[in-house]
């Protein structure tokens, strides 16, 4: 019991002077939080960055082909990044977002549209009629480069602090690393628009509380969840910050003799 009386007042001071106790992505502390309606919100993280007009229509990539989405769920627990994404994405009034690349919600969409404007059961004058739907302009792809890899323990930082019950404690905690890309493409060309990187740490509490025994891991449940998925999430944000602070000073590339007519680096 004595040293799970210790263990807690560890975790507590921990947090009060080590940021490898909580998620961080570099210089900023940003999280998806609140709430957003329309070109409003509610709750927004201070950091995350915003348009005074949005600069286009979006569509947002699920991830649920990629190489990544299985492993990174199973491995995390996080079951979605992409609507952590979109909702920062409205909250920073950049972009409108549609339903197109969802799978999911837009195939049911497309169902219930189809169902209601087909069957013949729904009121006349429900405006189901064709030509209502929003095209996207700017497709946004999520890809994560690092998923959570171990950076190494950091006993030598705890451990020499207090005493042994410390030190165990210390040397069991270990900090892990997410770096993950966004890219944003032109619809219509095909066109690369932009391109960001993000990253963000995160320590494992769950060696630590397992070198305890049971009962002290099931005494702080709350801690023996590790913050990697939160991690991976704080890191897209970070790269959705970055890309932002490109795009407002965009300037369109341009080829001499026009884009995908040959380039200059002719071969002769």
């Amino acid at each position: 019991m004595t040293n799970f009386l210790r263990l807690q007042k560890l975790l507590f001071l921990g947090c009060s002077f080590f940021l490898v106790g909580c998620v961080t992505t570099g210089d900023q502390h940003t999280a998806v939080s609140g709430a957003a309606g329309g070109g409003a919100s509610v709750d927004a993280n201070a950091s995350l960055e915003r348009c005074e007009q949005p600069l286009g229509t979006l569509a947002v990539d699920d991830g649920r082909a990629a190489d990544w989405y299985g492993r990174f769920g199973s491995t995390t627990h996080v079951t979605s990044i992409e609507p952590l994404l979109r909702l920062a994405v409205q909250q920073s009034n950049c972009f409108v977002i549609t339903t197109i690349g969802n799978l999911r919600t837009d195939s049911r969409l497309t169902r219930v549209t189809n169902l209601q404007r087909n069957s013949g059961e729904y009121r006349a004058g429900s405006k189901q009629h064709k030509g209502q739907r929003v095209a996207a302009d700017y497709y946004l792809e999520p890809q994560i480069i690092i998923d959570d890899s171990s950076l190494g323990q950091v006993g030598g930082v705890l451990g020499g602090l207090v005493n042994s019950t410390v030190g165990l404690l210390a040397g069991a905690l270990e900090t892990k690393a997410s770096v993950v890309t966004l890219s944003l493409y032109d619809i219509r060309s095909a066109v690369q628009i932009s391109a960001s990187e993000g990253s963000s740490t995160a320590t494992n509490y769950g060696a630590a509380l397992g070198a305890f025994g049971g009962s002290a891991a099931g005494g702080l449940g709350g801690f023996s969840k590790t913050p990697e998925g939160k991690a991976t999430v704080a890191a897209f944000m970070d790269a959705y910050n970055g890309m932002v602070q490109a795009l407002r000073n965009y300037e369109a590339q341009d080829v001499k003799g026009g884009l995908g007519r040959g380039g200059t680096l002719q071969v002769k």
